[in-house]
C-alpha cells in the first residue's frame, strides 16, 4: 500500500563511506588503523591551552555565525602570509564546522539543483558525496598515474551547458598530489574560460614533501573572485575532532554561504575557535617545519614497508596518504584485498575504489601514515613481514 512514510530519493544511494567501513572492521579485530585519517599525533599545547582556559572563562556561548574576531584576524594575517591571498577578516573569512561543513555551506549557496560540477579523480569520496547529497551532478575527470596529470582533451570534453564549478584538492587525498604552478596557470585559463566557480580543498596545505611548496589558486592572478578557498585545523594541529574550519571568498559570495553556514551549524564551537586563534598566533614557522619534516619521515617509513611487502608505493608529494598496487593480494576487488589484508597482518587500509569512478581503483589500497610513531612502526612491522602474493 502505497504510504507518504518513505527515505527520500537519494538515501538508498548514499552509503557508509568504505574508510568508515574499514575503520569498523578494525576496531572489530584490535587492529592498527590506516585507513583513517584521524591524524591521533598530540596538538600543540598552545592550542589545547587556550581551548581550555576559554571553557573556564565562558566562552561557551554561540559566537557571530562567521567566528570570534580574533580568530577571523588570524586566519586573515596566515592567508596573507602563507597563501598569498589578502582579504578581508570581517567580510570574506567565515569560520565553519570543519573544511566539510564550509564546502557543504559553499556549495549551497552558489550551486543549483542539477548544475554539473567537475570533480578530478582519484577524489576524496566526500566530496562527491557532497555534491550528490545536494542534488548537484558531479562529472568525473581521471587523471593519468603514476604523476596524476590532467589529459585536456577529456577535460574540455567533461564540459557541458550545465557545468558551473570544479573541486581542486591539493594536495590531494587520495594521491599526495601537490599541483604545480603550470599545471594551476592551465587550470587558472580554463576556469576562466568557461567560467566556472573552483571550490579548493586544501586542508594538507602543510603537508608537503621534497621540496614541493604549495600554491593556493585563489592566489593566481584574476583567480580570487571566483575562487572559495577552503581550509581548517583538523591536520595542521591534530584536532580532527574538534570540527573547526574556514574558508575565504568574495565578500560578494561569503554572505550567501554564511547564512547557508547558520542554517545547519549555527556557528563552529565557540571555546575551541579561541584555541585556534592561539595557535595562529603563537606557533612559529619552525612548527610547520618540522611538522613537514616529521610527516615526510613517515611517508618514507611505511613507503620502504610497502615496498618489502610487494605492495608498490606511489611516493605522494603531499597529504599523509599512500596509494599502493594491491594486485598481489588475493581478492577479486579492492574491498576484498582490504580485508584480506587487515585479517592477515591486522593492519587496515581503505579499498582504493572508494576514490575512483566504479569500476577504477580496483587494485589499490589507500594507507594513512598520520600516526604516533610508535604505532606506525608496529604496523609496517607488521607489513615487512608480509609478502603479497604468498601471505604467511
Amino acid at each position: 500500500m502505497a504510504t507518504n512514510l518513505h527515505l527520500s530519493e537519494l538515501a538508498p544511494h548514499l552509503v557508509q563511506s568504505e574508510i568508515r567501513a574499514m575503520t569498523v572492521a578494525c576496531t572489530a579485530v584490535g587492529g592498527i588503523n590506516l585507513a583513517q585519517g584521524v591524524c591521533d599525533t598530540d596538538p600543540p599545547e598552545a592550542v589545547v591551552e587556550a581551548g581550555i582556559e576559554a571553557i573556564r572563562t565562558g566562552h561557551n556561548i554561540y559566537t557571530r555565525l562567521d567566528g570570534i574576531a580574533g580568530l577571523r584576524e588570524a586566519i586573515a594575517g596566515k592567508l596573507a602570509s602563507f597563501n598569498r591571498i589578502h582579504v578581508d577578516p570581517h567580510k570574506e573569512v567565515l569560520v565553519t564546522s570543519g573544511a566539510t561543513g564550509a564546502m557543504h555551506a559553499a556549495l549551497a549557496a552558489l550551486l543549483d539543483p542539477g548544475d554539473e560540477c567537475l570533480v578530478l579523480e582519484p577524489f576524496y569520496g566526500y566530496h562527491v558525496a557532497m555534491l550528490r547529497a545536494q542534488r548537484l551532478s558531479p562529472v568525473v575527470v581521471s587523471l593519468d598515474a603514476p604523476a596524476w596529470e590532467i589529459d585536456w582533451d577529456r577535460m574540455e570534453a567533461a564540459v557541458s551547458p550545465r557545468t558551473r564549478a570544479m573541486i581542486l584538492n591539493s594536495p590531494a587525498n587520495p594521491s599526495g598530489k601537490a599541483w604545480s604552478m603550470p599545471e594551476l596557470e592551465r587550470l587558472a585559463e580554463f576556469a576562466e574560460r568557461h567560467d566556472l566557480f573552483v571550490f579548493t580543498d586544501e586542508i594538507y596545505e602543510y603537508f608537503t614533501f621534497d621540496g614541493a611548496r604549495h600554491i593556493s589558486f585563489a592566489s593566481l592572478p584574476g583567480m580570487r573572485e571566483r575562487t572559495i578557498t577552503i581550509s581548517g585545523f583538523s591536520k595542521t594541529f591534530s584536532v580532527t575532532g574538534w570540527r573547526l574550519g574556514y574558508l575565504a571568498a568574495s565578500e560578494r559570495w561569503l554572505g550567501a554561504i554564511g547564512y547557508f553556514h547558520d542554517l545547519t551549524y549555527i556557528c563552529a564551537p565557540s571555546p575551541l575557535q579561541h584555541g585556534a586563534a592561539a595557535g595562529l598566533l603563537a606557533l612559529p614557522q619552525g612548527y610547520y617545519d618540522d611538522l613537514a619534516a616529521e610527516y615526510q619521515s613517515k611517508r618514507d617509513l611505511l613507503c620502504r614497508a610497502l615496498q618489502k611487502a610487494g605492495l608498490e608505493p606511489s611516493i605522494p608529494a603531499g597529504a599523509y596518504y599512500i596509494l599502493a598496487d594491491a594486485s598481489l593480494i588475493e581478492g577479486p576487488d579492492a574491498r576484498a584485498r582490504a580485508r584480506t589484508l587487515l585479517q592477515e597482518t591486522g593492519v587496515a587500509t581503505v579499498a582504493g575504489s572508494a576514490f575512483f569512478a566504479p569500476g577504477r581503483g580496483e587494485d589499490l589500497l589507500r594507507l594513512c601514515f598520520a600516526k604516533k610513531r610508535g604505532e606506525l612502526e608496529e604496523a609496517c612491522r607488521r607489513l615487512e613481514s608480509y609478502r603479497a602474493g604468498k601471505a604467511s
